[in-house]
């Protein structure tokens, strides 16, 4: 089904975008368009058999041409980042809100046959998330209302345009709540990297500079589930070749303390150092895991990577590019 379509990824040159690319050249995907406003030398990766152009979605037109002939839209294009950014910069990740819709706008003007939203777990109701013993997010849990501050109300606001643009105007939408997606090729230092790769270059550092020493976000108490990369692109291929029409989590189920984070990426380092707790950090919500009761119920599948595998991977990498750059 899906190697039949010509194909749009917004946001290919971005961290999950870049992995989507080369996941649908290796499903066979003959025309794949990938599209992201970074110059190509500044994308995390670049695919030489995909249609790479340079364009700003967040303008109408720009979107108009990249919607152009193609059959299938996957929307992954977003101003964003770990805690850090998404906490200092609300106005920029609210303004994400003009590419989801204009994208919309113009794969409706287009007669794109299925378009893929990429939502998030940050669209969550806080009042659900106070405490790190949390009982696992159902999708229903995103009402009434009350998401993570700027980026969580762009991503809920944008779910609605695309519920809004399949019933008034018969565009088929889909739409996946990713929960915390991590692994190599992606951002690892300058502010908006994430958890798991922020985790991973801390405790590299530590181990490169002899201090013994790692600074962690918080208590280090606050419980997450992270998803590696391989099992967000399976998923949501799997997303839009599927019916389901109501927004469901797309994310691991297995829930881990910021701590025992570390411990695994001590593990793999063979090191233990000593943890100093900035509590005056952005740290987010105290709990947050994936209830992954509707994707089994409509896919039959749920994501399956162990953290301790993906982590491993993603620390190798990290560490290799470190590597590098400390010879440079």
């Amino acid at each position: 089904m899906l190697r039949d379509q010509r194909v749009l990824v917004c946001g290919a040159g971005g961290f999950i975008g870049g992995h989507f690319v080369k996941h649908l050249l290796k499903e066979g995907v003959a025309e794949v368009r990938a599209v992201d406003n970074k110059p190509l030398h500044e994308w995390h990766q670049c695919s030489p058999a995909a249609e790479n152009l340079v364009c700003d979605l967040s303008e109408l037109e720009c979107c108009r041409r990249a919607t152009r002939g193609v059959d299938w839209v996957f929307q992954l294009a977003a101003d964003m980042g770990g805690m850090g950014f998404i906490h200092n910069h609300k106005a920029l990740c609210m303004l994400s809100v003009l590419v989801s819709t204009h994208m919309l706008v113009a794969a409706r003007e287009n007669k794109v046959a299925r378009f893929f939203y990429s939502s998030s777990a940050c669209v969550y109701n806080a009042d659900k998330q106070t405490n790190p013993d949390v009982v696992a997010l159902k999708e229903e849990d995103a009402y009434p209302a009350m998401p993570e501050d700027g980026y969580g109300w762009e991503k809920l606001f944008s779910e609605r345009m695309c519920r809004h643009f399949r019933e008034d105007y018969g565009l088929e939408t889909r739409v996946a709540r990713y929960h915390n997606v991590y692994g190599p090729q992606g951002t690892w230092t300058g502010g908006r990297e994430k958890a798991p790769a922020a985790i991973c270059r801390k405790v590299i550092e530590a181990k490169i500079n002899g201090t013994n020493e790692i600074e962690i976000w918080g208590d280090g108490k606050q419980t997450r589930s992270f998803m590696y990369v391989d099992d967000c692109t399976k998923g949501t291929q799997m997303f839009l070749e599927s019916d389901i029409t109501e927004p469901l989590n797309l994310g691991s189920d297995e829930l881990v303390t910021i701590n025992q984070l570390v411990d695994i990426a001590e593990e793999i380092a063979g090191v233990k150092l000593h943890r100093k707790y900035n509590l005056s950090a952005p740290k987010g919500v105290n709990g947050r895991n994936s209830d992954n009761t509707k994707i089994l119920q409509q896919l039959g599948w749920e994501p399956s990577i162990r953290l301790r595998e993906g982590l491993a991977k993603t620390y190798a990498w990290i560490e290799s590019e470190m590597l590098v750059g400390s010879v440079k």
